[in-house]
């Protein structure tokens, strides 16, 4: 069991649909529910597409706007994106944004970064998406390039999908930022986080796979030398705030067997909660104990 205790990210939701009149959920949260959020978790994650996914009218606000804005308004959250995709963004427009918001944040940002999925959003915006193994590839550059823009006077790289020439990105951040991938799949995603990766957000369906997964992101980081303890866990966790001690009581189960098997960070998207009373019966019933 991890030594540890868990932290807790609030995923709060940049959408707008039809359980929340059509208007981005983040805005309503920002007013009424993430001042408590900013007491009582320790990370807040924002999504990133450019619009819904019900329908494309639906409103989806710009990620890093956003994250930046929440940045500003709530200084005792860890900050970090649910997760970008790679390909929205230059790599060097990227680490250099990062960099920016490190200084701005006091150090608070990590990278949430993926391979992205959605290719009709891709291409509706005139962005390339080509194969999967490709978009990783591709990934990997990034993280690369990102690391030597936060480190480096004057970093020069040339890769095979990417490339930069004396980037300069000051002012360097004091405090490296985490890198956290977003990776499922087992020949290319998982491989790739445990060569890279600060943080693993994966999902499985249940313990044992999520076990599985995390045995090849282990095996693929001690091929690279590293050691895999230094490679932290995340996972989401999609479920209505509790509204019952029973339900508390469910969630607390659930968290706690996951933490035992590895897990350090626990994302909640409760949706679109209308009052803060749900998240201190939360923080009171299931936070508390498993913070010890």
């Amino acid at each position: 069991m991890p030594t540890t205790s868990p932290t807790f990210g609030w995923l709060s939701p940049v959408i707008g649909n039809r359980f929340s009149d059509h208007k981005p959920i983040v805005v309503y949260q920002a007013d009424h529910i993430l001042p408590t959020v900013n007491e009582h978790f320790d990370s807040l994650w924002i999504a990133d597409h450019f619009y819904g996914m019900d329908a494309k009218t639906d409103p989806f606000m710009e990620a890093w706007t956003t994250i930046t804005w929440l940045a500003a308004k709530f200084p005792d959250l860890q900050l970090c994106h649910h997760v970008l995709g790679h390909g929205y963004r230059p790599p060097a427009l990227t680490a250099k944004m990062a960099a920016t918001l490190q200084v701005f944040s006091g150090n608070r940002f990590m990278l949430g970064i993926g391979a992205g999925w959605r290719g009709e959003e891709y291409e509706a915006y005139g962005y390339d998406f080509p194969k999967p193994s490709v978009r990783f590839a591709q990934l990997e550059e990034v993280v690369q390039i990102c690391r030597l823009m936060w480190t480096e006077d004057f970093p020069s790289f040339t890769g095979e999908h990417y490339s930069i020439d004396e980037a300069c990105a000051p002012p360097l951040p004091e405090v490296v930022p985490p890198i956290c991938i977003g990776a499922n799949g087992d020949k290319v995603g998982l491989p790739l986080t445990g060569r890279v990766a600060d943080v693993w957000h994966g999902f499985a369906p249940d313990d044992d796979e999520w076990t599985r997964k995390r045995a090849i992101v282990t095996t693929s980081a001690e091929a690279a030398g590293r050691n895999p303890d230094d490679i932290e866990n995340a996972v989401t966790i999609e479920k209505p705030l509790p509204e019952t001690d029973s339900d508390s009581a469910a969630l607390l189960d659930e968290i706690g067997r996951r933490h035992a098997l590895g897990v350090h960070h626990f994302v909640m998207d409760f949706g679109h909660p209308l009052s803060p009373e749900p998240i201190l019966r939360f923080e009171e019933q299931v936070m508390a104990p498993l913070r010890g």
